[in-house]
């Protein structure tokens, strides 16, 4: 360790007569971490409502999905297996056949896209509500005596219809006939009903086997698509233009955000904008730095000038001082990043007792749709947030530190 650090460090310890300045070195330090946990907390619970509007908005839409331009994919299995061979980051790749319809049932109409899936469908991680809890896969592919269809919440509300009910599916599809042509029409049982209200979207879907969807509103071995599941959102926006990359021109693959991506842009700049306005709380802290640096100098001048007058050069004298100012805003960054993420991790926790010693309703889960309260860390995030509260600290330092080594060891000394 240089003489540098050791005069940085001394400077730091208070004698009697320098209590003040020893006090507003800590107000710098509990500053900068109150910056630093205040940046911390508000992104990881801002990241946790993006996801939750996010699934809130999109519900069950795939991550990324596949189709072909000119019609339907026939050879959907070779296709499936040639984009799992893609990235390590995709999970499932599932088939679909979709198409709109109208629902009718006990006088009432809704429209919605009927959509074939099959059983290790990612609706299925789902809660739904189905006679004495049997698991929903096996009576949606029961065809007896009648197939099984699941509806979202919304809609069974709207058709005013309840498990066990008969529910008539009619496709904009005509058979011809001796007496014209006559609507297709084909009738379900509600197996299952989404236990909770589900996405925006989700609103619009009522869900068959993929392959009655293929004989009724589609065509046999044909699919309409292929739904892609990949690690998490994020990795969608990478995975996409490698599928593009791999796959002929003949098809078409959008990522969620290329599909509903203006939903959740104001999300984004709101985050942004939190970050800016909340950073300024740390720049705050950072005039704490730079007076306290101003204050040591001014007090320090004598000895500044004994050590220039030992051979210390002026790029020594700023080392010190810059040292000084960066052990304050590392002591503060660190103390607010543990405080950040102590908080940000147990957020939910502390809502959840702060209900209940107060008695107040802080978080409603009705209003939101959610069952915690959102926080989530992620560690881009974290890094820059300790990356711009140190370069703001270091910024801090600069005019002291340069005022320093500028002081005229004569000068100092003059009338000592």
């Amino acid at each position: 360790m240089g003489y540098e650090w050791f005069v940085g460090l001394r400077y730091l310890r208070a004698k009697r007569k320098q209590t003040f300045i020893s006090v507003i070195s800590f107000i710098s330090v509990a500053g900068v971490a109150l910056g630093v946990a205040a940046l911390i907390l508000v992104l990881a619970i801002m990241t946790g409502f993006h996801d939750g509007v996010r699934q809130q908005i999109l519900g069950n839409i795939p991550h990324i999905i596949v189709q072909k331009r000119d019609g339907n994919i026939d050879h959907w299995q070779q296709v499936v297996a040639r984009v799992k061979r893609q990235s390590d980051q995709i999970v499932s790749a599932q088939p679909f056949v979709v198409k709109e319809a109208m629902l009718l049932a006990n006088g009432n109409v809704a429209a919605v896209n009927v959509k074939g899936v099959d059983a290790g469908n990612r609706i299925f991680t789902q809660e739904f509500l189905t006679k004495g809890n049997s698991p929903q896969q096996a009576l949606f592919a029961s065809a007896e005596p009648l197939p099984g269809i699941i509806l979202a919440a919304d809609s069974a509300a709207s058709l005013g219809v309840s498990l066990g009910d008969r529910v008539n599916v009619i496709p904009p599809d005509f058979n011809l006939t001796p007496f014209g042509l006559v609507p297709k029409v084909k009738s379900f049982k509600v197996v299952a009903i989404a236990r909770h209200h589900g996405g925006f979207l989700d609103t619009y879907y009522a869900y068959i086997s993929l392959w009655q969807a293929q004989k009724f509103i589609g065509v046999p071995k044909q699919v309409s698509g292929i739904e892609i599941e990949v690690d998490g959102f994020a990795s969608a926006v990478s995975v996409a233009p490698l599928l593009r990359q791999q796959l002929s021109y003949l098809y078409s693959i959008r990522s969620w955000e290329d599909m509903f991506g203006s939903f959740l842009a104001a999300l984004r700049l709101e985050k942004l904008g939190l970050f800016i306005v909340l950073g300024i709380i740390v720049l705050v802290a950072a005039f704490n730095i730079a007076t306290t640096l101003i204050m040591v100098v001014m007090e320090k001048h004598k000895d500044i000038a004994i050590l220039r007058s030992m051979g210390a050069t002026s790029r020594s004298i700023l080392k010190i001082f810059v040292f000084e100012g960066l052990l304050i805003g590392t002591a503060g960054t660190l103390s607010g990043v543990s405080l950040g993420l102590l908080l940000a991790v147990n957020a939910d926790a502390i809502i959840t007792w702060l209900e209940k010693t107060l008695h107040v309703t802080i978080f409603d889960k009705a209003v939101y749709g959610m069952e915690h309260f959102p926080s989530q860390v992620v560690t881009s995030d974290v890094v820059a947030v300790v990356v711009t509260a140190m370069i703001i600290c270091l910024l801090a330092t600069i005019y002291p530190a340069l005022r320093a080594a500028k002081l005229d060891p004569a000068e100092s000394l003059r009338y000592e």
